[in-house]
Order: C-alpha cells, then structure tokens, then sequence
C-alpha cells in the first residue's frame, strides 16, 4: 500500500498504523495522525490506514 509518511511517500507492507511505526523503526513516544487526525496510541493497533492516507509522526525533542 502506498501511504505519505511525514510529506514522502512510501510503500508499506502492514495494514495499520502501528505496523507502520514498527516498518519504518519509530520507537518511543510518537504523536500520530492520520489525514490531519490525531490517533492516540491506545488506538493505532486498530486504526487501519488506506492508499494514499496521509501519516504525520512527531517525537517529542529535548532542549533549551
């Protein structure tokens, strides 16, 4: 399935959207969304995505 992760597009072998996270090696803690959606973590086991879904993943950063 084609997806655009991040503003580029990818292929994914998984259906939802906690296989993406886990092909595409984020780990930790991640915001999601899907179409401009939030998916709370509790949910993207089942949150199945569609071709040409649009997935942003933000990971909290450190600074000062």
């Amino acid at each position: 399935m084609k997806i655009v992760l991040n503003g580029e597009p990818r292929e994914m072998r998984g259906e939802t959207l906690s296989d993406l996270l886990q092909e595409s090696g984020f780990s930790g803690r991640v915001a999601t969304a899907v179409n401009e959606d939030f998916v709370p973590s509790s949910l993207r086991i089942a949150h199945k995505l569609n071709d040409g879904d649009r997935v942003e993943v933000v990971a909290p950063m450190q600074g000062g």
